[in-house]
């Protein structure tokens, strides 16, 4: 109804109407759909998906401890034993760390004279095919001017490098540190969520070292001990330690941290995956994990 002055149109009230309707029919489809929000709401929406949750991202650093001997008696070093100090290199890296288990050794390098390596740039039958001063980044050292005894049946350059020249074998087969599958690596991984002021690492409260120094992981007797046997990392990536310590690989350690706040701290605890994250294809170029390093 129009107002017929502003004043009557300031001092009018109005009400809704309500209509009730006498259906059992409509009623029940009416409830039926309210209860079908509240368990969507109650149930799915916090029960099931904890959406009144908050989450946070993770701080988290990892340090490792190696331990483990291995005995060896070859023709370039004779009996020795190989501790710590000789197998990993570099001594501690970020996040990760290296166990030697397979070498070539060139013993007793010098700098001097001696001859290259055969090659389509080092072959040479007299002195005027080599280039005093020359050199490649790919080869050993460089050029002397002179030509060589390789060998009897070939010649080649002369060069200054350390000598004699790394020759470039096939890795020993098997590895000759077949041994590193029983060493073992303590894994330390502390975590930090922020948001939450909550703090935990990976050696449990129940954890005494007692159990530590006596435990190595097993998925159905010790899941929670953090010390690993390499041959057992190796082997949850369903892959087989010899094999691969041969031509060397890269394995990755995934510790996952899920915890769910609003029940016990005793319920958040670590879960550890293995896989292998190099290509294994012999046929590959370069295939493996390879470096050169000097030892004394």
């Amino acid at each position: 109804m129009a107002c017929n002055s502003a004043l009557r149109c300031f001092l009018d009230y109005s009400t809704s109407k309500v209509l009730v309707i006498q259906s059992n029919k409509v009623g029940a489809i009416y409830r039926l759909g309210q209860a079908l929000v509240i368990a969507y709401i109650v149930g799915y929406v916090c029960v099931l998906k904890k959406g009144y949750q908050d989450t946070d991202s993770i701080l988290s650093s990892v340090t490792t401890k190696v331990k483990g001997l291995a005995l060896t008696n070859t023709t370039d070093l004779g009996l020795r034993i190989w501790d710590v100090a000789d197998y990993i290199v570099p001594p501690q890296e970020e996040n990760s760390f290296f166990v030697l288990t397979n070498m070539n050794i060139t013993p007793n390098q010098t700098q001097s004279q001696c001859p290259e390596n055969p090659g389509n740039e080092t072959l040479c039958v007299s002195d005027r095919d080599c280039k005093r001063g020359f050199h490649d980044s790919r080869r050993n050292g460089v050029q002397t001017g002179r030509c060589v005894n390789f060998s009897e049946s070939e010649r080649t350059c002369e060069v200054f490098a350390w000598c004699p020249v790394e020759k470039d074998n096939s890795p020993p087969n098997p590895a000759m540190l077949a041994e590193a599958e029983n060493f073992t690596v303590l894994i330390k991984n502390s975590i930090r969520y922020p948001k939450f002021n909550f703090s935990k690492r990976n050696i449990l409260p129940h954890i005494n070292s007692t159990y530590l120094s006596g435990c190595v992981f097993n998925r159905k007797t010790d899941p929670d001990c953090p010390i690993f046997r390499l041959g057992d990392i190796v082997s949850e990536a369903n892959e087989d330690f010899q094999t691969m310590a041969v031509q060397g690989g890269v394995m990755g350690v995934q510790i996952s941290w899920n915890c769910d706040l609003d029940l016990s701290e005793k319920s958040c605890v670590p879960q550890y995956a293995f896989r292998r994250l190099d290509d294994k294809d012999p046929d590959n170029i370069a295939p493996g994990y390879n470096f050169r390093v000097s030892k004394v």
